[in-house]
């Protein structure tokens, strides 16, 4: 067996078979399911639905890693593979359209008690 899937035994006191493979996937669902608290928050300061950068960066990051699980680790679950698969090249799509896009600077909002701008007159 080869040593991504041996148990660590710094965390057996935890009574649950830990290998590095276990933990690079619990890592990658932990950064996929938090990634709805980062569009929440988002979201909430926006005042309306909206999906950050942050938002796809943790979903590549996070199907990246439980696919890595399941393909690599001693696993080798065709199920998890396919549960994946589309959601990082979803990500994947989704943050290259967004590095694309230019960012457009912030311009104060007039109904959001800003001055309106003279027309230089």
């Amino acid at each position: 067996m080869d040593v991504m899937n041996q148990e660590l035994t710094a965390l057996a006191w935890t009574g649950l078979h830990v290998s590095p493979w276990k933990l690079i996937g619990l890592s990658g669902a932990t950064l996929f399911a938090l990634r709805w608290l980062v569009q929440f928050v988002a979201a909430r300061n926006a005042g309306a639905p909206v999906i950050p950068r942050a938002f796809w960066v943790m979903s590549l990051l996070g199907s990246s890693m439980t696919l890595a699980y399941f393909l690599f680790s001693s696993k080798q679950d065709a199920v998890g593979v396919l549960q994946n698969l589309f959601p990082a090249f979803t990500a994947a799509y989704s943050l290259w359209l967004d590095l694309r896009r230019p960012r457009r600077r912030a311009e104060p909002d007039a109904g959001l008690g800003a001055a309106p701008r003279s027309s230089g007159s």
